[in-house]
């Protein structure tokens, strides 16, 4: 029965999506209006059925019904029912159904806010552009990621579950929806950038539209990547939280563009320069994550991320390659239209520093693009599978990394146009004192090495500068002066320099060890704490046998654990970590004895200011809301009242 359901909410996709592609094309070829304006039903015919075959699958999930061949592959009568729900998209063919309802959902929301300007040419584009997105992706449900084969259990028949690493955290019920959320949001404003190279309508007052919603992206994303970040910390037990890792970094490409973009829209706004420019970061964002897709879905890299190996890679390479061909040809095409005649009147100005600004964060780009596809580069050529590691990506992303914190601090002190020595001295007096209370303060504190040291003192800077301006607007506005755009950013900027911090202490100051525990009351002293073995327990689970470890650390008990799951012969850790505001202390089971003699190995990870991290991503969160919130637009008894004090 659900096989059956889901299967039709899929052809009925496919066709919504073909019947309004044909609809939009006939309204535009003919200038028919009717013909626009019933894209609204086709819409609702999508929504139905992306909300349609996702509930499906949740309920053959949660009832257990192994006839649908992804439940009985990837679901358990065994598995808690948060992990169950999760389980959708822990495997391709669900993450696919979860795409596809995000993707229908921001479609829904489009058609929505333009209700009333569906005949409007950009918008009509810019419909028929997410529409073949949707396309593409039912006809992924349709073939190779097809979730609704039928199968027929024995009886007394039992799934093995998801992924044991995904049901050891509940992180795994909220970060793939929320990194989706980002992820696909990207298509909005990709849309409305071939929208606008198609119709020639390059004015500025589409920027607006465009640039809220890939804030809500950039947010989205941001989130997502932090809450990826916090459950490799809580779950792999390895001490960190990025690894470089080629998942990670196909969302965070994507990332570093939107980012470029948010700035150097700025730019296009105040000026009427960087239209090509920031056309084509749209555009490459969206294609990013088409990349990043493929890299995750398609099995070419070995990934804790990644799914096994499927057929719809070739499908989406050759959606990427699309993307990319149709992208250039546009620009190409409308060039002449869309090029800007501004120039920038001094370097040392708000639009040289945002020039600066996406240099850098293009080049950033590239580094961690290089690194990420050349294994897949040397493979294809000669069939040798390499890996690039952690010190590459260190050593090219660092020198950038305190370029931008630099010019974070610099940007919100210049002005669009020319300025003198003195108003820039000025206005960067205090962001200099930050920045030098800042090292002096890390260094008071233990903190040694250039490196470290220099991100502190940059950090501080770009706080000084973020909250020079902010103070000035909260003065002059009141509290409605945290809302807005440029308001907003300055937050943002204040949570990205909290995270660079955290980035650097955390991994500079990094102590880790192994003990090995034989006897009850063992001890061990290591940085500072001191650990007493506490003895082992098994806890059978109806999902799992765990073996919990009580070590306890300066006298409070730590519980790490190993499990071992039904179908899985490999055992998972859980890591137990205590966290502060100064450090974070983190205990993970290595090895249980398997018989008398055979010691408990554990190891010790001390790591300073990792909450920091977390903290640093929730102002980032915070600021990026409160960008997206218009402040109040004065009344006229308000405008009347300023205007009698400037007269008097």
């Amino acid at each position: 029965m659900n096989s059956a359901l889901g299967s039709g909410f899929v052809a009925l996709g496919v066709a919504a999506a073909l019947l309004g592609i044909s609809t939009i094309v006939h309204g535009l070829v003919t200038g028919s209006n009717k013909s626009l304006l019933r894209i609204r039903w086709f819409v609702l015919l999508l929504a139905a059925a992306a909300v349609g075959q996702f509930v499906v699958m949740e309920v053959a999930l949660i009832t257990r019904d192994f006839t649908v061949a992804f439940v009985a592959e990837h679901g358990s009568s065994r598995t808690p029912s948060l992990f169950n729900f999760a389980t959708l998209w822990s495997a391709l063919e669900g993450s696919i159904l979860l795409w596809v309802l995000v993707l229908v959902g921001y479609l829904v929301l489009v058609v929505w806010r333009f209700r009333k300007r569906l005949v409007d040419p950009v918008v009509s584009w810019a419909l028929l552009v997410l529409l073949v997105i949707c396309l593409f992706f039912f006809l992924l449900l349709a073939g190779p990621a097809f979730p609704f084969h039928t199968f027929d259990p024995w009886p007394g028949y039992d799934g093995p579950g998801p992924n044991p690493l995904l049901q050891n955290h509940v992180l795994m019920a909220f970060h793939p929806p929320v990194l989706y959320l980002g992820y696909v949001g990207f298509s909005v404003p990709f849309a409305f950038a071939v929208a606008l190279l198609v119709t020639r309508r390059h004015g500025e007052g589409w920027l607006t539209e465009t640039r809220r919603w890939t804030l809500t992206a950039w947010g989205c994303l941001t989130v997502g990547i932090l809450l990826g970040a916090w459950w490799s910390y809580e779950v792999l037990g390895w001490g960190g939280y990025w690894a470089w890792d080629p998942v990670e970094n196909a969302s965070l490409l994507p990332w570093l563009t939107g980012t470029a973009y948010l700035h150097s829209v700025m730019v296009q706004e105040q000026k009427g320069m960087l239209r090509v420019w920031n056309l084509s970061l749209l555009c490459s964002t969206f294609a990013l994550t088409i990349l990043g897709t493929f890299i995750t879905r398609s099995g070419v890299l070995d990934s804790v991320h990644a799914f096994t190996e499927s057929g719809i890679g070739p499908m989406l390479l050759a959606f990427f390659t699309l993307v990319v061909i149709v992208v250039l040809l546009l620009i190409i095409m409308r060039g002449d239209d869309i090029r800007s005649g501004g120039s920038i009147e001094t370097p040392i100005s708000r639009t040289g520093a945002f020039l600066t600004n996406n240099l850098l964060f293009a080049g950033l780009a590239f580094v961690v693009l290089l690194g990420t596809v050349f294994p897949l580069i040397v493979e294809a050529i000669n069939g040798n599978r390499i890996s690039v590691g952690n010190p590459y990506f260190e050593r090219m992303t660092m020198p950038i990394g305190f370029l931008l914190l630099f010019l974070m601090a610099i940007a919100p002190a210049l002005p669009w146009g020319k300025t003198g020595s003195e108003l820039l001295s000025k206005r960067l007096w205090w962001p200099a004192v930050f920045g030098t209370s800042a090292i002096v303060l890390g260094v008071v504190l233990g903190a040694r090495g250039w490196a470290p040291t220099l991100a502190i003192g940059l950090a501080g800077f770009a706080v000084g500068g973020a909250i020079r301006p902010l103070a000035l607007t909260i003065k002059s506005k009141g509290p409605t002066g945290f809302f807005g755009r440029s308001s907003g950013g300055m937050i943002v900027h204040v949570g990205v320099a909290i995270v660079a911090v955290a980035l650097a202490v955390s991994s500079s100051y990094l102590r880790q060890t192994e003990f090995r525990f034989s006897d009850i009351g063992d001890s061990a002293t290591f940085a500072g704490h001191e650990l007493v073995f506490q003895g082992n327990e098994v806890i059978e689970k109806q999902e799992k046998i765990e073996t919990v470890v009580r070590v306890a650390i300066d006298g409070k008990v730590f519980t790490p654990a190993i499990s071992i799951f039904p179908f899985s012969g490999q055992p998972i850790g859980t890591p137990s970590t205590r966290s502060t505001w100064k450090d974070d202390v983190q205990l993970s089971v290595l090895k249980v004895p398997e018989t008398q003699d055979e010691p408990t190995v554990v190891r010790v990870t001390v790591q300073p200011l990792v909450w920091w991290l977390w903290v640093g991503g929730a102002v980032m969160a915070a600021g990026t809301i409160m960008a997206s919130i218009p402040p109040r637009r004065k009344n006229k008894t308000e405008i009347h009242e300023e205007i009698e004090k400037v007269n008097s």
